[in-house]
């Protein structure tokens, strides 16, 4: 096969795309951290770099180099940096499985996350972000079902905005989704979310597919389903928007109202498994970022029935 690194690279996403099933958010991410690794050896070595010329060294300068990028806010964040690893380390893995010479994957280790804090909001602060969405619109019915939805589910934003309004059955509170890496898993919707839905739904006069639909400017009947769908960024924003409103100490995202839904169903009882399965996790160490709540509720356990706590 051609050693030329472009090559490679174009024929490792491709194999994501097809034989991985992997998300196009993904595939997209990984482009571009491994182009800029392809940009940082054609500077170095002064030609088309090959998958030879990545060596550990080259590793370490590189992501030398990433340290002393510019990032938001100042230098790029270790759990960024994190990012481009992970993705030149799948791509070795690639080029091992389809016996081209390469660098180790194992040799490479992701930068640990000193950075890392799980934001997740309480009940109350829960609350006080549901209700910012005024009601006396469609797009205020839109906006409290989308953050029902979210809170209801533990939906990724990419989830989301791609369901079709076919695909929620609200009498049984349920439906399918296929998150990453083409995982299936069935997903519950609560009452307060179900109804705030069903409200928006029949609100709603036109035909359109999306379950989810952009509310800026003048609606075309005759536009496709795809171009009147609410995109990722609108739901980010939006999201924001009523953070900002509502005044939270926490600076959250769709993907803190996932915490939330995780971090509320154990702080309630439901086991870390369980949870793993309706968050769609691959690992259980994955789901394991949650043991801030199941850490407090062993010292809850073990105060109420350890026989030493008991008043003599």
């Amino acid at each position: 096969m051609n050693s030329d690194l472009s090559t490679l690279v174009r024929h490792f996403l491709e194999y994501l795309e097809v034989e991985r099933n992997v998300s196009k958010l993904t595939i997209r991410n990984y482009e571009h951290y491994l182009n800029v690794l392809i940009e940082f050896l054609h500077q170095d070595i002064g030609r088309a770099p090959q998958i030879t010329d990545i060596d550990k060294d080259t590793v370490r300068r590189f992501r030398l180099q990433l340290s002393r990028s510019a990032g938001v806010g100042g230098e790029m964040k270790s759990v960024t940096q994190g990012y481009y690893v992970i993705a030149l380390r799948s791509f070795l893995k690639w080029c091992v499985k389809n016996e081209i010479k390469s660098l180790q994957p194992e040799m490479l280790e992701v930068p640990k996350n000193r950075e890392h804090n799980l934001k997740f909001l309480d009940s109350e602060q829960m609350n006080r972000l549901l209700n910012q969405p005024l009601l006396s619109s469609t797009t205020g019915l839109r906006d409290r079902a989308i953050l029902e939805l979210l809170f209801s589910t533990g939906l990724r934003v990419s989830e989301l905005v791609s369901l079709n309004r076919d695909q929620i059955d609200l009498n049984q509170k349920e439906f399918g989704v296929v998150g990453k890496g083409g995982k299936q898993r069935l997903v519950f919707v609560t009452d307060q979310a179900a109804l705030y839905v069903d409200r928006y739904l029949k609100s709603r006069m036109d035909k359109f597919r999306p379950l989810f639909l952009r509310a800026g400017g003048k609606k075309d009947i005759t536009a496709g389903d795809e171009k009147m769908r609410l995109s990722p960024r609108s739901i980010q924003r939006l999201v924001k928007h009523y953070v900002a409103k509502c005044k939270l100490p926490v600076d959250a995202t769709p993907h803190t109202l996932r915490h939330s839904m995780a971090t509320d169903l154990l702080r309630a009882g439901a086991d870390l498994r369980s949870v793993q399965e309706l968050l769609g996790h691959k690992n259980i160490a994955t789901t394991q970022i949650y043991t801030h709540v199941t850490d407090a509720r062993l010292r809850e356990v073990h105060q109420k029935f350890h026989s030493g706590n008991k008043p003599k």
